[in-house]
């Protein structure tokens, strides 16, 4: 930093212009200062004055001049005042001002009046003397009016030739004086500030200075900012809108940012500086069509639109909406629109989706259907479609809906010598689909310890009721409710309360005769009704007794209960207890089988929302649900099917009770009207 004197100058008697220098100011840094002139002991004759910036005494000078020997004691006589009107780099000149009569003021300009004595009463010639000295001082007075008037010229003069010295100034004109004005000779020129030069402080950051003769000069400002260089504030580039409309402009020192596009939109965020690169790098977003994105469920009608889109309603040749998406659109009835095989049948569901199912001797997924000769569902050949059942069947000609293949070598076990592949052929190996090479048999009954269920009790029947991989020959709780089967009262069926409502130590999940006590459970005609409170009174004939139908005067050998409030589906008028109606008014229920009071129905096809694709909420969907309106049956599996006689011992012609368990399904019925018919034909014959 540059080291800028501080001159205090005084006008002496002698018309000569004296100084006080300071050398030791710093102020050419382009900020505000406060200057501060102490003076001390001026009464005493060995006056002194300290020098103070922001507060610091940074200079001092003693053994001041007479000049400031004697001052005025008024605490508003001095004061000390710059000439300068605009704000400077450096503080240039200081003027000490005395406000005081002219004697004050002349004996602080070394001028020294000889006070009269006061005067006796006036003779005539003391009259005349009295006169003669007022008159003369008098003339001292006008003389020191002249003194001060020239003085003041001489101030004048000087601040004019200060201010057009001023390089941050220039120069400036003044009015000539009058011509009657009495112009005194021009004080000899103050001494040259030093020239400032560049320095760390002399210019902005970021803008170069270059030293010259004169002094320094400073470039323009960087991009982003106005000014003189010297001083430079920062371009507010928002002003120029920049940013694409809506998106929020934020302004930076220097430069601006542009955030991001709104949503719907895509583009750049945009971030530059100065008022040239605002204007040529506009802020673009460009909107996004969300319709090539999938926006809108396949196959329907997708309008594009700005910042955001709009679903239609399916394409032609399509049906459903945007909730069950778009489909081809398909009617059995309709043979141009009937998308099955030849060799399928074609259903219509309740929503009207259509589904396709191969024909009796035809597998496939029901699109493309093949030869089935052994009906089990398999075709002879693969086809060409994704599904399970368009695989080639593993045994052409013995069914096996499950394809069972216990080696993996490509030959289902229904149809292979040697399903287990350790090389013994089924007939003699005891654990047919257990690879077992050693055939080690501890209790010696048919099957092989790789494959028994119980090693060391002879089971051949390998009862395992509760199906937790242990035989019930050697099982502690066959049915695994938790109760031992030494205190179980129905020790094959799982009743972990062990209720006994009639009390004769059979559990009711197992009594023939729930409500009436029969311990040896007898029931001679074999129909599952206890003698003792069998009556054989069928009032509807579905083969289940008044006394234990819970539809005694409707058919419903299913006994199916879906409230479980004792009464039948068949003769209860709202199955579900949710207080609307199956069929009669307020009725009738779209959803039946499943609470659902409110009867919300968001597309208005007459089925709840609730049992929209699940009606008996089994938690198997109604595409392949066997019996879509029965939770209790989900599928058709033969591997727990139970014997029913069909023609009872005792009385005959007794009507069947037919039992439909779960997973006891259609084909078991049809089944058993096979039996009835043969043994019809046989009775005739």
């Amino acid at each position: 930093m540059c080291l800028v004197p501080a001159i205090l100058r005084y006008l002496k008697n002698d018309g000569k212009i004296h100084l006080v220098v300071f050398n030791n100011l710093q102020l050419a840094d382009g900020r505000r200062h406060r200057v501060l002139l102490r003076l001390t002991n001026l009464q005493r004759g060995a006056g002194s004055v300290e020098l103070y910036l922001d507060c610091t005494q940074v200079d001092s000078v003693h053994n001041l001049p007479r000049a400031f020997s004697s001052p005025s004691q008024s605490p508003e006589s001095v004061e000390l005042r710059t000439f300068q009107r605009k704000a400077q780099d450096f503080l240039e000149e200081l003027k000490l001002v005395v406000r005081a009569s002219l004697f004050q003021v002349a004996s602080l300009q070394d001028c020294f009046l000889q006070q009269s004595e006061p005067l006796a009463a006036p003779s005539t010639g003391d009259f005349n003397r009295q006169f003669l000295g007022q008159m003369t001082q008098l003339n001292q007075l006008l003389g020191e009016v002249k003194d001060l008037l020239r003085q003041q010229v001489k101030e004048t003069s000087f601040l004019r030739n200060t201010i057009a010295e001023c390089q941050a100034c220039g120069p400036l004109s003044f009015q000539s004086p009058t011509p009657n004005t009495l112009v005194p000779p021009a004080p000899p020129a103050p001494p040259t500030p030093p020239v400032r030069r560049c320095d760390s402080n002399s210019c902005f950051r970021g803008v170069r200075c270059t030293d010259t003769r004169d002094g320094f000069q400073c470039g323009p400002c960087p991009d982003g900012y106005t000014g003189n260089g010297i001083t430079c504030s920062d371009i507010d580039e928002c002003k120029y809108h920049p940013c694409y409309p809506g998106v929020r402009c934020v302004n930076l020192a220097p430069g601006f940012r542009c955030e991001a596009c709104p949503v719907g939109f895509t583009g750049p965020v945009v971030q530059g500086v100065g008022i040239s690169f605002a204007k040529s790098n506009k802020q673009i977003c460009t909107d996004i069509d969300e319709c090539r994105n999938g926006a809108c469920v396949l196959n329907s009608i997708c309008i594009n639109t700005l910042g955001s889109y709009r679903c239609g309603p399916c394409k032609p040749g399509y049906t459903g909406d945007q909730t069950r998406g778009c489909k081809t659109e398909r009617s059995c009835r309709n043979p141009e629109l009937n998308p099955c095989s030849v060799n399928a049948q074609c259903i219509e569901e309740r929503q009207g989706d259509v589904t396709c199912v191969c024909s009796v001797g035809w597998a496939g997924d029901g699109y493309i259907c093949g030869k089935d000769v052994d009906i089990d569902s398999y075709p002879d050949e693969e086809l060409p479609c994704s599904v399970r059942n368009c695989k080639k069947d593993n045994c052409k000609y013995v069914p096996n809906s499950g394809q069972e293949d216990a080696d993996r070598d490509g030959i289902g076990d229904a149809c292979d010598e040697d399903a287990d592949g350790d090389g013994i052929l089924n007939e003699q190996d005891n654990c047919v689909l257990t690879h077992n090479v050693d055939q080690r048999n501890s209790d010696k009954d048919i099957f092989g310890d790789a494959c028994d269920n119980c090693r060391n009790v002879l089971n051949n029947d390998q009862k395992d009721t509760d199906r937790d991989g242990k035989g019930d020959a050697c099982d502690d709780d066959m049915d695994g409710d938790g109760v031992k089967n030494i205190l179980d009262n129905c020790p094959k069926v799982p009743n972990r309360n062990q209720q006994d409502r009639d009390g004769d130590g059979v559990g009711d999940a197992c009594d023939s005769c729930p409500d009436v006590s029969n311990p040896n459970q007898s029931d001679v005609d074999n129909d599952l009704v206890g003698d003792s409170c069998d009556t054989n009174q069928d009032s509807d004939g579905d083969g289940h007794q008044d006394s234990t139908d819970n539809c005694p005067t409707v058919i419903n050998s299913a006994q199916l209960d879906t409230d479980k409030d004792g009464l039948g589906d068949e003769c209860d008028d709202d199955d579900d207890n949710d207080g609307i109606p199956d069929l009669v008014p307020p009725g009738p229920d779209n959803c039946r089988l499943v609470p659902n009071p409110a009867q919300e129905d968001s597309n208005s096809d007459g089925v709840g929302d609730i049992c929209e694709t699940d009606f008996d909420q089994d938690q198997v969907i109604d595409r392949i649900d066997v019996c879509p309106e029965n939770a209790e049956v989900t599928l058709t599996d033969f591997r727990a099917y139970q014997t029913v006689v069909l023609d009872p011992e005792g009385d005959a012609q007794i009507d069947p009770n037919w039992v439909v368990l779960n997973q006891v399904g259609a084909m078991w019925l049809a089944a058993a009207q096979l039996c009835l018919s043969a043994q019809a034909l046989l009775g005739e014959a």
